[in-house]
């Protein structure tokens, strides 16, 4: 008896892309700020692309308050939906061909969140990522770094706590 041959790896790239993509662009609210993802095996890095329309105050000028909150809990929520996705994906518990706007898993919902704000945002890309501290059926706790030049000088971070979707999503 003959194993099957492995898929070539362009092949997996591109379903793991297209269920990120389906995850992220199921979000109005994530169009609408223009966050992305830039996909990296597993981990992910939110980008948070620089416009206008994010600045709270123009005289400084500096990132709105609750658009770096926003992005971190953004990048929070679609981290651990991603790390669960993953798990499935690899276990072939998820066909992430499936995946559409119709049939997406529920994502987790936030309990808390918690922000704090170490400098103003400048008027730029910013970047965040999330570090899963926990991950039980019921309950997650997230831990997010945002920067924008220099990866280790944050500008705001935050810790949430999350209600897990029933049966996992």
């Amino acid at each position: 008896m003959s194993r099957p041959r492995p898929e070539p790896m362009q092949v997996v790239k591109q379903r793991r892309d297209a269920a990120l993509a389906a995850l992220v662009h199921g979000v109005p609210y994530i169009n609408f700020l223009g966050i992305e993802f830039d996909r990296r095996g597993d981990e992910l890095t939110a980008i948070l692309p620089y416009d206008d329309k994010l600045i709270g105050n123009p005289m400084l000028p500096a990132l709105h308050g609750g658009v770096t909150s926003a992005f971190l809990e953004v990048t929070a929520i679609i981290g651990l939906s991603w790390a669960i996705m993953w798990d499935k994906m690899e276990s072939g518990a998820l066909d992430p061909i499936s995946l559409g706007p119709e049939n997406l898993p529920r994502l987790p919902k936030t309990i808390d969140f918690t922000v704090d704000f170490l400098r103003s945002g400048l008027p730029r890309d910013a970047y965040a990522r999330a570090r899963v501290n926990r991950s039980g059926r019921r309950y997650a706790s997230v831990h997010v770094e945002g920067w924008q030049d220099q990866r280790d000088r944050l500008f705001a971070q935050a810790t949430g706590h999350f209600l897990m979707p029933e049966n996992g999503g």
